[in-house]
Formats: structure tokens, C-alpha cells, sequence
């Protein structure tokens, strides 16, 4: 009986050391891919980002906000016509994996994949950007060093310091390793949000910095900051946006503004405003139920009439 058991358990240590043996190339090979020049042949292939491209000619670019972690979600925005996503990973509960799975989804649809991560800081950024996003947007962007950082967090040295782990990327857009560090450097946006009064005061230093293609302006953090909690017409705020207005004309940066809806939009684009974050999934769903039910005529059906005994 012993030597029955010793015969099984030396059978099955055979086994596991054959598994190994056949499993680690494969497990070498994987985390080796990043670094060879195969191409994915499923991901669609573009050259240039286009809202990076619309901004440059002048043209004014709209995105849905996506909160809920959900692909189909994603991908259904992503094809309405939007021209981004503005993934939250600040102020929603998104993890890694589901932005992942998002921006998967988004694969051949118009919408590019943008997100805005937790904090202005390296690892940040470059976690969104190993899983596929094409532009990264930063919070409380308020000094020249802040908006170098986020410069330098989005691209490969020597031009900044994102480190380069690029397979997840790479298969997103369809490309080698080497090919998708040379796109990356030319196509990530570059998107530094101003809601803060010292970032007001320190508007032209990070104007002026070389590689942020949009100034955003947060506009609710910045009523809060400018003493005026909430009021975000108040002659205070709209005295702080004209400022970011002229420092973004006088350096060439598009400005960027939050607004909910059309009118509000339009309003903003006679006022210079080019780069759009407009409402959000669950937003735009609450807005098109009530908008539905609105017009559901039920009041019109009178009471049942009770059958006569």
C-alpha cells in the first residue's frame, strides 16, 4: 500500500514538473510581447489621434463623460458621435480593469478614449496610458511644475519619463512596441485641468509650457476656490475664465469647459471654448427616461368602468 502511494505522489510530481516545463515558455513568451514588433491583427489601426488633429485646425471636439463601468455603455457612447470618451477615474468608482475593458469596447468607434486620473502624479498617468488610453487628464493642475509633469508623465524619453511597458497599449491600437512609442509621443493629449486660484495666478507660466495641448477649466472646484462655493457665474469665476480665455489665445491652447447641455455649449463656443466635457452616461440615461415618460399621455386614459351586475 506505502509503495502504491509513494509510485502516485512520485506520478503526480512528474506531472506538475512537465506542466511547468510546458507552461513557462508560453508564460516567458507572454510577458516578452511587449517588446517584439508583431502587430495585433484583430485591433484597427490609426496614425494620428483625431481630436488632437480637430483641435490644431481650429474645430471644436465634444465628449460623453463615462462614471459606470460597463463596456456596453462605453461602447454605445463611443459610437453616438462623440469625439472622446472622458473616462472618471477622479470622481467615480472605475477601476483599472474595467477602464480596461472600456477601452476595449471602444475599439473602431469614433470616440477616442481619454482619462482623467485621481491625481497629477507619473504612475497615474502612466497606468492609464499602459492600458490604452490616448490622453490623459490632471486634476488640480496649478503651477509651471505640475503642468511639466504631466508633460513629461505622458511621454518616452527622452522628451519625459513614462516608463515602457507597452503591450496592452500597443494591441489597443494595433501596433508593434516600438511603433506605438513613437505614436504615443506624437498622439497622447495632454489635458491640465485649472480649478484653483493659485493656478489662476500662475496662468501664463503654465500657458507657456510646451507640450500641454489643453487648459481646462474646472470650473466648479474653481468657484469653491475663488470664495464663491457653487456660484459658477458669479463675476468672480467668469473674471478667472476670461483670464484662462486670453493666457490659451495668446499661446495657442485650446480651452476647455464642462457644460451639461446644447445651449450651454454654444454659448461657450462664441466665447472661445473648443474642447467640451458634456454630460454623462448616467446623466444623458436620466435625461432620455424623463424625457420619454414626459410625453407618455396617460392622464388621458379614464378610470375602468365596473361592470354592471
Amino acid at each position: 500500500m506505502e509503495t502504491m502511494m509513494m509510485k502516485n505522489r512520485t506520478l503526480r510530481a512528474a506531472v506538475f514538473a512537465a506542466s511547468c516545463l510546458t507552461l513557462w515558455p508560453l508564460m516567458f513568451a507572454e510577458a516578452m510581447a511587449q517588446y517584439q514588433n508583431s502587430p495585433s491583427a484583430s485591433a484597427p489601426e490609426i496614425t494620428e489621434n483625431p481630436v488632437k488633429k480637430a483641435l490644431k485646425e481650429g474645430k471644436v471636439v465634444v465628449g460623453a463623460t463615462v462614471t459606470a463601468a460597463n463596456p456596453d455603455v462605453a461602447a454605445t457612447l463611443a459610437g453616438a458621435g462623440f469625439d472622446f470618451l472622458w473616462i472618471e477615474m477622479e470622481h467615480s468608482p472605475l477601476t483599472l480593469e474595467s477602464v480596461r475593458s472600456m477601452i476595449l469596447a471602444t475599439r473602431g468607434l469614433k470616440a477616442m478614449p481619454f482619462t482623467r486620473v485621481p491625481v497629477n502624479e507619473l504612475w497615474t498617468a502612466k497606468r492609464a496610458l499602459d492600458i490604452g488610453s490616448l490622453g490623459v487628464i490632471f486634476p488640480f493642475t496649478s503651477t509651471r511644475e505640475l503642468a511639466e509633469q504631466a508633460v513629461k508623465a505622458c511621454k518616452y524619453p527622452p522628451q519625459g519619463l513614462r516608463g515602457f511597458g507597452a503591450a496592452l497599449a500597443a494591441s489597443r491600437w494595433g501596433m508593434s512596441g516600438s511603433d506605438y512609442a513613437k505614436f504615443a509621443n506624437e498622439n497622447v493629449l495632454v489635458v491640465v485641468i485649472i480649478e484653483q486660484k493659485q493656478a489662476i495666478d500662475n496662468i501664463e507660466q503654465i500657458a507657456s509650457v510646451p507640450g500641454v495641448d489643453v487648459m481646462f477649466i474646472g470650473v466648479n472646484d474653481l468657484s469653491f476656490s475663488l470664495g464663491v462655493g457653487g456660484k459658477t457665474t458669479d463675476p468672480i469665476v467668469e473674471e478667472a475664465v476670461s483670464k484662462v480665455l486670453a493666457a490659451g489665445k495668446k499661446h495657442n491652447i485650446p480651452v476647455g469647459y464642462p457644460a451639461g447641455n446644447p445651449a450651454e455649449i454654444n454659448k461657450r463656443i462664441a466665447q472661445g471654448f473648443r474642447f467640451f466635457q458634456a454630460s454623462s452616461d448616467l446623466g444623458m440615461m436620466a435625461a432620455g427616461a424623463r424625457d420619454v415618460l414626459s410625453k407618455i399621455q396617460r392622464d388621458e386614459v379614464g378610470a375602468p368602468k365596473s361592470n354592471p351586475k
